[in-house]
C-alpha cells in the first residue's frame, strides 16, 4: 500500500526540478513514464501524410470555395443569400487580422534586439536593397510581357465615360505621405488611422464677392439676377488644396519603424532589458500558437472567402471573356518570376534545392491567395518559415514584417502591365520615356502599397497619372481585379519568404559569431545566469554570498571570434570534399 502511495506522490510531482538540479538534489522522474519504451516513428504515407496535413486541409479549402461557387451561380442567390455564404469567410478574416499587430509588434522587437545594433543595420540594408532590386526587375518584367502580347484593345475603351476634370494623386503625394506614415506623431493613432493626402476644392474669392453682392441687391437687380449669375458661373474656377488627413487602418509601416528602432536600442542595453526581451518573446510564442487553433477553421473560412467572392461577381464570363489578355499576362509574369527567377535567385545565393523551399510555403500561398492579403498571411508564413523550412528565427522575426509592408514585388508588376494596358486602350503610343516613367514610377509607388486587397489599384492612379494617361479607365479594372489582386498577392508573399532565406545566408557568418559569443540571450539554457544575472531558484542573497557578481554588459573580441568561425567552415568544406 504505501509503495503505491508514494508511486502515486511522485506520479503528481510533476518533473524535477532544475534548482534541485543544480543543488545536487534532483528528484526521481516520473514513474507513468517508461524511459525505454520505444518511440514509435511514423513512416510511408503517415509520415507524408502528417507533415502535410495542414496543406490539405488549406488546399481542400480553396477547392471547396472554387466548386461552392461555380455550382451556385446559375441559382441566382439573393444578396443576403450571398452575404451569409461569404460571413464564415468574413469572420476568419477578422480573426487572421486580429493577430496582425501583436505579432509584428513582438517579432519585430524580440528579432532586433536578440542582434546587436551594427547586425541590425547590415540586415536591414541587405533586406531593403533585395526588396528594390526584385520591385525593379518585376516592373521590367511587366513593362516587357505587356508590350510583348499587346493586351489592350481599343474596342474595349468608352469615350463617353472619359472626364478630365477629375484631380488624381500624383507621385510626389504618395512619397510624402510614405514618410508621414514612416514617422507618426502619435504611436496609438498609428495602430488606427494613417495618413493620406487629399484635395479639397476652395472658393475663389470671385465667387465669395458674387455670393455677398447678390445677397445685397436681390431686392434691387430681381430681372438680370439670373442672367448675371449664368455669367459669372461660367467662369468660375473651383481650386483643389492639399489637406492632409487620416483614413481608418492601421499603420503598419510606422510601427515597424518605431519596434526596429525600439528593439534596437533594447538589446544595447544588455541584461537590464532581457525581461523586456523575453516578454515580447512569450507574446510571439502564444499568438503563433493561437495561429495553429485558427488554421483548423481554414477549410470553412476560406472556401466562404472564395464562394463569396465568385457569387458576387455580376456576369463572369463576359468579364473573363473581355479581359483574358489581361489577366493571362499578369499570371504569365508572375509564373515566370517564382517558377525561374526566384528558384534562380534562391539556388545563386543559397546552394540549395529551390524547389523543395519552394513546396514548403505552399499552404502559405494558398492563405495568401484566398485572403488577397500578406498581411493576413503573415501568421502562416511565419509558420511556414519556422517550423517547416527551419530559416533562423532572428531572421525571420525581422524580415517578415517588413517585406509585408515595403516589398511588393506582385504589385510592381501589375501596375506596370495595367498602367500600359489602359494606354493601349486610349490608343497612346508610349516612347522610351515614358516606359521608362512607368518602369521608376511602379517601383516607387509598389513599396509605398499598403498590404491590404486591391491597394494597387489606389498607386495605378499615380503611374496614369504620370504618363497623362485617362485614370478614369481604371474602373474597367474593378471587374476582374477580385482574381488578380490574389494571384500577385502570392508574388509578394513569396518574395518576402525567398528574401528571408537569402538574407540568411548572406549573414550566416555574423549569425554564427553572435552564437558562439552567447550574445543571443533568448536560447540560455536553465541554469545559466538570466537577466539579473542569477541561476534559476537562485536569490541574490545566494549570489552575493558565493561572491557571484556579473556585470551588465558582455565584452566580446569580434574579431577573435570571426576567425574562429571561418575557420569552423574551411574545416567543415575540407571534411566535405574528403
Amino acid at each position: 500500500m504505501s509503495e503505491k502511495f508514494s508511486d502515486y506522490l511522485f506520479a503528481k510531482m510533476g518533473p524535477p526540478n532544475v534548482a534541485s538540479a543544480v543543488h545536487g538534489t534532483e528528484l526521481p522522474p516520473k514513474t507513468t513514464e517508461r524511459s525505454d519504451a520505444p518511440l514509435e516513428e511514423l513512416t510511408g504515407y503517415r509520415k507524408w501524410l502528417s507533415d502535410n496535413l495542414m496543406l490539405l486541409v488549406t488546399l481542400s479549402g480553396v477547392l471547396l470555395g472554387v466548386i461552392l461557387g461555380l455550382s451556385l451561380r446559375p441559382l441566382h442567390l439573393h444578396g443576403d443569400s450571398i452575404m451569409l455564404i461569404s460571413y464564415p469567410g468574413e469572420l476568419f478574416m477578422r480573426v487572421l487580422k486580429l493577430m496582425i499587430l501583436p505579432l509584428v509588434i513582438s517579432s519585430l522587437i524580440a528579432g532586433s534586439a536578440s542582434l546587436n545594433a551594427k547586425m541590425n543595420g547590415k540586415i536591414a540594408l541587405r533586406t531593403l536593397v533585395y526588396f528594390a532590386s526584385t520591385s525593379f526587375f518585376n516592373a521590367a518584367l511587366g513593362i516587357a510581357l505587356v508590350m510583348l502580347i499587346h493586351p489592350g484593345n481599343p474596342d474595349l475603351h468608352n469615350a463617353d465615360d472619359r472626364s478630365t476634370d477629375k484631380k488624381a494623386v500624383n507621385l510626389l503625394d504618395s512619397l510624402l505621405d510614405l514618410g508621414r506614415n514612416v514617422f507618426p506623431d502619435n504611436l496609438f493613432q498609428a495602430s488606427i488611422q494613417q495618413a493620406h493626402t487629399v484635395y479639397l476644392p476652395k472658393p475663389s474669392i470671385l465667387h465669395n464677392f458674387n455670393e455677398s453682392l447678390l445677397n445685397d441687391t436681390a431686392a434691387l437687380l430681381t430681372g438680370s439676377l439670373e442672367a448675371q449669375r449664368q455669367q459669372l458661373e461660367e467662369v468660375e474656377e473651383v481650386v483643389l488644396v492639399r489637406d492632409v488627413q487620416y483614413r481608418s487602418g492601421t499603420n503598419t509601416l510606422g510601427i515597424v519603424f518605431f519596434c526596429l528602432v525600439f528593439g534596437t536600442f533594447l538589446g544595447t542595453i544588455g541584461q537590464k532589458g532581457q525581461v523586456v526581451v523575453d516578454f515580447f518573446a512569450a507574446v510571439f510564442e502564444v499568438i503563433m500558437k493561437m495561429v495553429t487553433c485558427v488554421m483548423w477553421l481554414t477549410p470553412v473560412g476560406i472556401s466562404s472567402v472564395i464562394a463569396g467572392k465568385i457569387l458576387s461577381v455580376d456576369n463572369l464570363s463576359l468579364v473573363m471573356a473581355q479581359l483574358i489578355w489581361f489577366i493571362i499576362t499578369v499570371a504569365i509574369g508572375v509564373i515566370i518570376y517564382q517558377l525561374v527567377v526566384m528558384q534562380a535567385i534562391y539556388f545563386v545565393f543559397v546552394r540549395r534545392n529551390p524547389f523543395k523551399f519552394y513546396a514548403g510555403l505552399i499552404q502559405a500561398m494558398l492563405t495568401a491567395f484566398a485572403t488577397a492579403s500578406t498581411a493576413a498571411a503573415l501568421p502562416i508564413t511565419f509558420r511556414c518559415m519556422n517550423e517547416k523550412l527551419r530559416v533562423d528565427a532572428r531572421i525571420t522575426r525581422f524580415v517578415l514584417p517588413i517585406g509585408c509592408n515595403i516589398n511588393m514585388d506582385g504589385t510592381a508588376l501589375y501596375i506596370a502591365v495595367a498602367s500600359i494596358f489602359v494606354a493601349q486602350m486610349s490608343g497612346m503610343a508610349l516612347g522610351c520615356g515614358e516606359l521608362l516613367t512607368v518602369l521608376l514610377t511602379s517601383t516607387a509607388a509598389s513599396m509605398s502599397s499598403a498590404s491590404v486587397p486591391s491597394a494597387a489599384l489606389v498607386l495605378l492612379l499615380v503611374v496614369l497619372s504620370a504618363i497623362d494617361a485617362p485614370v478614369q479607365d481604371v474602373t474597367l479594372l474593378f471587374a476582374v481585379d477580385w482574381f488578380v489582386d490574389r494571384i500577385r498577392t502570392t508574388n509578394n508573399m513569396l518574395g518576402d519568404c525567398y528574401a528571408a532565406a537569402v538574407v540568411e545566408e548572406l549573414s550566416r557568418k555574423e549569425l554564427m559569431a553572435l552564437d558562439a559569443a552567447g550574445v543571443n540571450y533568448q536560447d540560455l539554457p536553465a541554469g545559466t545566469p538570466n537577466g539579473n544575472g542569477l541561476h534559476e531558484g537562485q536569490t541574490e542573497l545566494e549570489t552575493t554570498s558565493n561572491k557571484c557578481v556579473m556585470t551588465d554588459s558582455v565584452v566580446v573580441d569580434m574579431s577573435a571570434v570571426m576567425n574562429n568561425v571561418n575557420l569552423q567552415q574551411e574545416h567543415s568544406n575540407n571534411n566535405r570534399r574528403v
